[in-house]
């Protein structure tokens, strides 16, 4: 492949400066703890739609995406739009509803208000564990693009992404996050629609890219029942992670965050559709290519000098936009909902000190999950089991008015727990898109909804 020109090389190293600009100048106007987690509540609807979108359009959604359908076909689009279902149905039922909430600032207030302050500190514990996860998923992302793109090697590309996504996400919190995940989808929203259209113009049209001899494009040979549990997986897997409660936290008004939050499930699924398609222009222009870099290689052999540059600004984008976000939220989870509950930490001058701290550790324990396995997808199903399995049902009920005793939440989530570690581990399932998850998910729900601890104590 033919190197980068001077002209790209600079697009790219602008970029990457105007990221440290626009958080280290968003950093400034940080004074409270407020500030740093919801940006002192004053966004527009256009603002969260910038934001949620660009969180949730990361590695695993992009270049992932691209590698799976790379191997198996469209298919995998179909599993993601379970994604953007969720995300409607979360603007229609869920977001009207934060109002109540008002005054939280991260998942451990409005759980410890349902169900007791141990409650908030095992969902500060949750939330850094799936956060820490989701963010190695974007590292890893970042480490694949680099190495092929720049030859740099991977363990490197994660260095140099995490540094950076460190450094404004810690210093700025939810204000530089937001300031620049608006600056990321400027440029991810340009960039990757013209890596698509260049990339199907040079695979002869969307006729030839569907009927690639020897490979199912559609994936017609996936049984439904792993189709199901794909969906269902996506579904489910990061409905009300941290960062996406905290878009439900930051509006200045409920109408904005709904509209928001519609705007932003609305886009995701004429995006995944794109981003599948462009799996399939690479399997068509190189068959034997390493799945993993689907996405790279057709930037790198379709895009012209200085749009290349532009292409790949668009790739740093994705993934620093997805885990600036992540990481935020895991250093509000760490100081806010299990280091202040558990010392009686009252300054809140120190609890911003220990937030932005935390924001590193995590960086550091998100680059070792990015080490763990080949697959970006595949590491996000595997974050999803420490959040899903007994956090998302009585975090929902719980918003919608239906609250459960606090014995009800430690039961069912225990055994939910439980539930998920025996079949990972025992391959009850025998599928990794119908896993242990789905399973904690299910049991999760039948014992929140049916277990009583006052009848039980009464005999009844």
């Amino acid at each position: 492949m033919d190197l980068f020109s001077n002209l790209d090389y600079f697009v790219i190293c602008l970029y990457f400066c105007a990221v440290i600009c626009v958080g280290l100048w968003a950093s400034r106007s940080v004074k409270t703890l407020d500030d740093y987690a919801t940006g002192n509540r004053s966004y527009t609807s256009i603002f969260i739609f910038a934001t949620l979108s660009s969180s949730f359009i990361g590695g695993g959604f992009t270049s992932g995406l691209a590698e799976k359908v790379y191997r198996m076909g469209l298919f995998y689009v179909i599993g993601l739009w379970g994604f953007s279902v969720k995300e409607i149905l979360i603007a229609k039922y869920v977001a009207p509803r934060m109002s109540a909430f008002r005054d939280a600032i991260s998942v451990g207030d409005i759980m410890g208000r349902l169900y007791g302050e141990n409650a908030r500190v095992l969902t500060g514990i949750a939330s850094v564990l799936v956060c820490a996860g989701i963010a190695g998923a974007q590292f890893g992302a970042f480490g694949y693009m680099m190495n092929l793109l720049l030859g740099i090697p991977q363990v490197w590309g994660v260095f140099i992404g995490a540094s950076i996504v460190i450094l404004y996400s810690s210093l700025g919190g939810m204000k530089a996050v937001v300031a620049n995940d608006t600056l990321h989808f400027t440029v991810l929203i340009i960039a990757l629609p013209l890596v698509f259209l260049l990339g199907l113009s040079q695979a002869g049209g969307i006729e030839t890219i569907l009927s690639t001899p020897n490979f199912d494009a559609m994936g017609h040979d996936i049984p439904w029942f792993a189709l199901t549990g794909l969906f269902l997986s996506f579904f489910f897997g990061e409905t009300l992670v941290p960062p996406y409660v905290q878009r439900l936290l930051i509006g200045k008004d409920i109408k904005n965050t709904v509209q928001g939050t519609l705007w932003s499930g609305l886009l995701s699924f004429p995006f995944f559709l794109m981003i599948g398609l462009i799996g399939l222009i690479a399997h068509n222009l190189s068959p034997e290519l390493n799945p993993n870099m689907a996405l790279p290689y057709v930037i790198q052999t379709v895009m012209p000098v200085g749009l290349k540059g532009l292409a790949i600004a668009g790739m740093i984008a994705v993934i620093m936009s997805s885990a600036d976000s992540f990481l935020n939220a895991a250093g509000i989870a760490a100081s806010h909902d299990i280091i202040k509950p558990l010392t009686d930490m009252t300054e809140k001058s120190k609890e911003l000190i220990i937030s932005r701290f935390t924001t590193l550790t995590v960086g550091i324990i998100g680059a070792l999950f990015a080490a763990s396995t080949e697959s970006v997808l595949d590491i996000l199903l595997y974050a999803y089991n420490f959040w899903t399995p007994f956090i998302l049902v009585p975090l929902v009920a719980g918003i919608l008015g239906y609250q459960r005793p606090a014995q009800t939440f430690w039961v069912s989530s225990i055994i939910s727990i439980s539930t998920v570690v025996v079949v990972n581990n025992v391959s009850v399932i025998g599928t990794s898109t119908f896993d242990g998850t789905l399973i904690g998910i299910l049991v999760n729900s039948i014992i929140f909804f049916t277990y009583n601890p006052a009848k039980r104590l009464a005999g009844v």
